[in-house]
């Protein structure tokens, strides 16, 4: 069965995660023959203070 963990800094909305969630079902389904119904997908919507790149925290200082 498949499982995608997507995590982003910030916040998604419903209809995007509904867009994403079909894409990548969609995909699955084509590639590894599995039935949509055996795809599992979590959102972890992480704040901006929460991510770091080359050192530096994403979110704006207080």
């Amino acid at each position: 069965m498949p499982y995608v963990n997507i995590r982003i800094a910030g916040a998604l909305s419903r209809e995007q995660k509904k867009k994403i969630a079909a894409e990548i079902t969609d995909t699955l389904e084509r590639v590894t023959h599995k039935p949509k119904s055996y795809t599992y997908i979590a959102f972890d919507e992480l704040s901006h203070e929460n991510w770091a790149i080359g050192g530096e925290l994403l979110g704006k200082e207080e």
